[in-house]
């Protein structure tokens, strides 16, 4: 394979990461790479706790993706064994531990979102019970005689936790085994991770030095903090914007972030290119430029980045008309009613929500409205009539015919 020169190589590497480690060692791996043509093995893991993924995991998965386009192996490793334990990263209490049959499940759900982002026909996928099954207690034993209980306690999560007098259980303190574990497995070259992950990726250095592996180096990435601002981005916390999320809500989510993460996510969200960071730095540093103007492009840049330019134009203009018009679409999609329904139900039959209970608490927000009138009761029902025009939220039509 004939790679790029080294340089170039971390040019693309270094953008919106937080921490190499150790960048030498890197850099070391990059060259002998290029030399033999051999790619480098690059993993990341993935806990299936959850059926869905946001533009905050897309952050670390366009990172691999970079490698990818470097041309080395990316190695998603699905860690269906390690969900039955549950990450303590970044909690301030036991994870609820998953089944072996529900972490594949989420697993597949995972996978099939991930396409939008990453070049499935060169990515290798592993599930870590494939291996992580076979160990028997001689060997956890062994596994564990590698890492002291103060070393553990140097997690700040389970610091914290210690401190306050919250319980820990000790097969948390399996999980960063087993993750090290996965990369003695895969002889993996570079590990990358959220920020919160650094411990857990450390281990995994020092599982494969006692092996007598090279160590990988790691990479983290800052955590996406939500449209909130607030709280790092998360389905639980209403701040998310998904994976597979239409480009009209994509657009107008984006929009609804404040001024001061503008530059973060044009980093981190678009991944956008340094000099583009630079000119917008430079806009928002104009008192004479309104913000929003940069925001725009912000907005325009996530959805070209997860569909293309013309459907981000296309968002755009819905946003124009739709929101700051206050006007109604011209393709809204249709549905037949022939009974008198809830709207509840035709809500979330028509799929405008994944969920009865998301279109309760919509009609109990006020967000929901009929011809142009608010519903406020939950057990409201609608007719069938020539037409009406059912909104919820500001980006969400429903024509009901009958």
């Amino acid at each position: 394979m004939n790679f790029l020169p080294v340089e170039e190589q971390l040019f693309l590497i270094r953008r919106g990461v937080e921490e190499i480690i150790p960048e030498e060692e890197l850099k070391l791996k990059l060259e002998k790479s290029k030399e033999s043509g051999s790619p480098l093995n690059i993993k990341l893991g993935c806990d299936p706790s959850r059926p869905d993924l946001h533009i905050g995991h897309g952050v670390v998965l366009r990172k691999l993706r970079h490698f990818q386009d470097l041309g080395h192996q990316a190695i998603l490793v699905i860690g269906d064994f390690t969900a039955m334990i549950g990450d303590p990263s970044g909690r301030n209490k036991t994870r609820p531990q998953l089944n072996l049959e529900a972490a594949r499940s989420n697993a597949e759900s995972y996978v099939e979102q991930a396409k939008v982002i990453l070049d499935i026909s060169t990515l290798k996928i592993v599930y870590n019970s494939d291996w992580l099954n076979k160990i028997n207690f001689n060997d956890v034993v062994k596994l564990t005689s590698s890492m002291t209980v103060a070393r553990m306690l140097e997690r700040d999560d389970f610091t914290k936790r210690f401190q306050s007098e919250i319980p820990i259980s000790l097969h948390e303190f399996l999980y960063p085994l087993a993750q090290g574990q996965d990369s003695v497995e895969l002889k993996a070259d570079v590990e990358l991770g959220g920020t919160d992950q650094k411990f857990n990726l450390l281990v995994g250095r020092d599982l494969q030095k006692a092996d007598g592996q090279d160590p990988q180096c790691i990479i983290t990435l800052p955590l996406l903090e939500g449209t909130d601002g607030v709280d790092k981005m998360s389905k639980s916390y209403g701040n998310h914007i998904g994976l597979h999320d239409s480009p009209e809500d994509m657009y107008g989510k984006t929009l609804s972030i404040s001024d001061d993460m503008i530059l973060k996510w044009l980093t981190l969200a678009a991944d956008a290119e340094e000099s583009i960071v630079k000119n917008a730095e430079s806009q928002l540093g104009d008192s004479s430029v309104n913000p929003m103007q940069v925001k725009r492009e912000l907005a325009r840049a996530v959805v070209e980045l997860y569909y293309d330019a013309e459907t981000s134009s296309k968002a755009e203009h819905h946003f124009n008309t739709v929101v700051v018009g206050k006007g109604i679409p011209d393709d809204i999609p249709e549905y037949s009613l022939e009974n008198e329904d809830l709207i509840v139900n035709v809500i979330f039959n028509a799929g405008l929500l994944q969920s009865k209970g998301e279109a309760r608490r919509m009609i109990k927000q006020g967000a929901v409205k009929l011809d142009g009138e608010s519903v406020s009761d939950i057990q409201a029902k609608i007719s069938p009539k020539e037409h009406q025009i059912l909104k919820v939220g500001k980006r969400r039509f429903l024509k009901v015919i009958e």
